[in-house]
């Protein structure tokens, strides 16, 4: 019996924030049915188009003895993880090869990728995502900006989605008559009620970028390195509370006009704390005025009385 067509799903614009952070997946029962992550925001993404800096390019051989190219890529958001191995064509192995030598000599590229989305779930239950690129390229400062944008708009639709979604009956019929996707109930049903605003940074922080301050787009957040060594790490032995360790990593970093948001989430992950955690903390010193906002995204340790 010939098998039946199966089509080619669409490709998705993705901030690294919305995929990096999705845990719920979906495959259909037949054998060549595609498989799909679910964001938060209800993006039903088989497919996906990422762009950023390409931070990282490692060449790794497998236990098999092939080869396997690893990488990140950041946008303002956060890092698509991504790999490029014997699957691949020729062409992308080459040009990875290519990026490789050019990294190495510290040029900065920006990359725009089509990618199938891959996920792995952990024996302790722990999700990650990652993309297996189909055809990638680098792109210019002007390609970046637009990709910005149109990303930017994307992810807008999805949260508008989303709080319209907050008035509708949670069952199918009650969607599909307010033209909302059922793939967003199903997120609603396994994340929950989610908390709006780190999207809302993401996209200032995106427009940001995308608006006028490029050089960001090809500058890696720097690397917290206090004087006493590890600031997790109290004199003790103990491990310094989260919040101290925001307040002393901002204090640290701050050179007069405040340390933005994804430096300080990047530190605390780096140190091993969870960036839900770092964000909630963040707020919290926020409403108990030890930080203070100078600008949107943009903080600095209060002043002692």
């Amino acid at each position: 019996m010939e098998r039946a067509r199966i089509s080619r799903q669409p490709a998705h614009l993705l901030l690294a924030s919305e995929f990096g952070s999705a845990t719920l997946h979906e495959k259909g029962s037949g054998e060549y049915d595609p498989s799909f992550v679910i964001t938060k925001l209800g993006a039903k993404v088989n497919r996906v188009v990422a762009a950023g800096l390409l931070e990282r390019l490692e060449l790794r051989e497998t236990t098999n003895g092939s080869t396997l190219y690893q990488g990140q890529l950041r946008d303002p958001t956060g890092l698509h993880y991504f790999s490029v191995g014997d699957y691949n064509s020729e062409t992308l192995r080459e040009l990875s090869h290519q990026w490789l030598e050019r990294i190495d000599d510290g040029e900065p590229l920006l990359l725009m990728m089509t990618a199938k989305t891959r996920w792995y779930q952990t024996d302790e239950g722990a999700v990650y995502t990652s993309l297996r690129p189909e055809e990638a390229c680098v792109v210019s400062r002007e390609v970046y900006a637009n990709w910005l944008l149109d990303a930017c708009e994307s992810t807008h639709e999805r949260m508008t989605a989303y709080t319209a979604s907050l008035e509708v009956e949670p069952t199918v019929d009650a969607y599909r008559r307010a033209n909302l996707s059922v793939s967003l109930l199903s997120a609603r049903q396994h994340y929950g009620d989610i908390d709006l605003e780190p999207f809302k940074l993401n996209l200032m922080q995106s427009l940001d970028i995308a608006e006028g301050r490029m050089e960001a787009a090809t500058t890696p957040p720097p690397m917290m390195s206090l004087p006493d060594g590890d600031a997790a790490v109290a004199n003790d032995g103990t491990s310094t509370p989260l919040s101290d360790y925001l307040l002393q990593a901002i204090g640290h970093l701050d050179q007069g006009e405040g340390v933005d948001f994804e430096t300080v989430i990047k530190n605390a992950i780096a140190k091993g704390h969870v960036r839900e955690a770092a964000e909630a903390s963040i707020e919290t010193l926020l409403e108990s005025e030890r930080l203070v906002e100078a600008r949107f995204g943009w903080f600095s340790v209060a002043p002692s009385d």
